[in-house]
Order: C-alpha cells, then sequence, then structure tokens
C-alpha cells in the first residue's frame, strides 16, 4: 500500500476556493470528492461555474459579479464555524478581483486557527500557455503565493511565476526554493525514467523526485486532484514525502484506470479506493538540491 491509509479521526474542514462544472471532474468537482473520499469536510467556493472544462469546447461562463464573490467570502470569514476550518486550498480564478477577498479569508482563518494550512495551486497555465489573464497570475504570484504553507505549480507555471525557463529538475528545485512557500510540488517535473513524468517535492535542502510512466491524453483535472489529496494527505499527518508518495500513486492509479476505460473525465466517483489505499507502484529519488543551506 503506497503511503499508508488515512487515519480515521475527527477532520478539520478544508475551504476549498476554485471553478466548478456541471459535468465532469476538474476543479472543485475533482478537490472536493478527493479531500471528502479522505474523511474531511469542505465548504465549497466556487469562482467561475462552466457547462464543462473549456478543453471540450466553448461554453458559458458565470463568474460571481466582484461585490457578490467578496461578500460570500467575508461572510465565511465573519462565521462562527470558522473555528472547524483547519486548511484553505486555492485553485482556478474566475477573475484577479478575486483574490484580494481570498486573502482576507485567509487573514481571518488564521487569526482563529494560527496552524491552519493554505496550499495555494496557481491553476494559470499549462504546456507552455497561459489560460488565465496577466492580471490574475500577477495578483496570485504577488498576493497569495507568499502566504501560502504550500504551493503546487506545474513546471509551466512555475516559469511564469518565476519569470525564467527552467531545463532540468535542478532549475525546478532552485526556483520553488526561491518562491516563498516552505513546501513546493512541482507537478509535470522532468523524469528520469524513459517515457516517464514526476511530481518534485522541494522542502527546506530537501529535494524528491516521484515519478511515474507518463499517461497520453489524460483527462483535465490532474493538478485540481493532486493538490487535494497531497494536502488530505499532509492534514492526515503523514510527512511530505510519504505525502508525495501516497499522492502520486493514487493520481496515476486513477489516470491509468480512467484511460483504460476510455473516459474523457477523471472516473472518481469509480476509483474512491484509490484515493484511499493506491496499489500503484511509483519510483521515489531523492535528488541533491541546488543548495545545501536549510532554508530558515
Amino acid at each position: 500500500m503506497a503511503g499508508g491509509s488515512v487515519e480515521s479521526r475527527d477532520r478539520p474542514a478544508v475551504i476549498s476556493i476554485s471553478s466548478h462544472v456541471a459535468r465532469g471532474s476538474v476543479g472543485n468537482r475533482a478537490a472536493a470528492f478527493a479531500l471528502e473520499a479522505l474523511g474531511f469536510p469542505v465548504w465549497s467556493v466556487p469562482t467561475v461555474t462552466l457547462p464543462f472544462h473549456p478543453g471540450h469546447g466553448p461554453g458559458t461562463r458565470i463568474v460571481p459579479p466582484a461585490e457578490a464573490f467578496a461578500g460570500l467570502v467575508d461572510d465565511l470569514a465573519g462565521s462562527p464555524w470558522l473555528k472547524e476550518v483547519g486548511a484553505v486550498l486555492t485553485g482556478y480564478f474566475g477573475s484577479p478581483d478575486q483574490i484580494a477577498p481570498t486573502v482576507r479569508l485567509i487573514e481571518a482563518v488564521r487569526r482563529v486557527n494560527p496552524e491552519a494550512i493554505v496550499l495555494c495551486d496557481p491553476a494559470t497555465g499549462d504546456a507552455g500557455r497561459l489560460y488565465q489573464p496577466e492580471e490574475t497570475l500577477a495578483a496570485i504570484r504577488d498576493h497569495l503565493v507568499p502566504i501560502a504553507d504550500i504551493a503546487t505549480p506545474n513546471r509551466f507555471e512555475l516559469e511564469f511565476l518565476c519569470g525564467l525557463e527552467l531545463s532540468d529538475n535542478r532549475d525546478l528545485a532552485e526556483a520553488a526554493s526561491a518562491l516563498g512557500p516552505r513546501t513546493v510540488v512541482v507537478t509535470s517535473a522532468f523524469a528520469m525514467l524513459r517515457g516517464g513524468t514526476g511530481n518534485l517535492l522541494v522542502r527546506d535542502f530537501e529535494t524528491v523526485l516521484a515519478e511515474h510512466r507518463l499517461i497520453e491524453n489524460a483527462p483535465k483535472g490532474v493538478g485540481d486532484l493532486t493538490s487535494a489529496v497531497f494536502l488530505a494527505r499532509i492534514l492526515s499527518g503523514a510527512t511530505p514525502e510519504k505525502a508525495l508518495q501516497a499522492t502520486t500513486a493514487a493520481v496515476f492509479e486513477i489516470l491509468a484506470r480512467t484511460t483504460k476505460r476510455g473516459a474523457d473525465e477523471l472516473t472518481l466517483e469509480t476509483d474512491a479506493d484509490s484515493l484511499k489505499h493506491p496499489m500503484a507502484m511509483v519510483q521515489m529519488r531523492r535528488l541533491a538540491h541546488p543548495s545545501g543551506n536549510r532554508r530558515a
């Protein structure tokens, strides 16, 4: 069993702020499902509502008015149940004016629970292109990433965030170390296995690569799922390295099963057991960090 099972005990709630699709398993549909399957209550905050993932074709995009979004988030920040919250996960935003209210909510959560974990998935681009406006990327970079405990960019997003071209895992580790959050998981990292892909964990002076076979034409939502599962594992008490192993195994297993079925969306409802008890094997490698100095 990769990474062990999630312990059974009382769970803190997670506020998950991301997109909502009517059909499919991306954004909050993927994140909330994974968190709840692993035992964590979810406060789901939609930043935009779509009929399906835009990769399937054009569709209506409903972004809440800025004042209404801010009002909803501020209602949560002032609610008497805020003490239930142990983490905030941020993903895809519908507009840049949603960032400031999100920061206020994070600050409110930390006032009530200083130990709360903030994970920022800067869902802004992939495969060398941005699918968010530069203004949104800048707001995430300047206001959300610096206050996060964990960031989970893919390697293209890491390039956008640091403004550099990153050509190997040493470059990724160096850029991740300078990003701000203590823990960074870079998805779509450079694999050492031929025909593979990996997730690179960078924390303090340690760099660990979890890699597996690359699955071509995989459904969307992998980043959302990875962020949610990694956060759930950390909240369950796993070390970052064990969380990386269990997360990579679970996502790879679900991807492999989804692809075998010929589905165009992650089949989370069928593969919930893969989230809890992944059996897939992943190759774990401890890499040299660009700096041998422990970060503060």
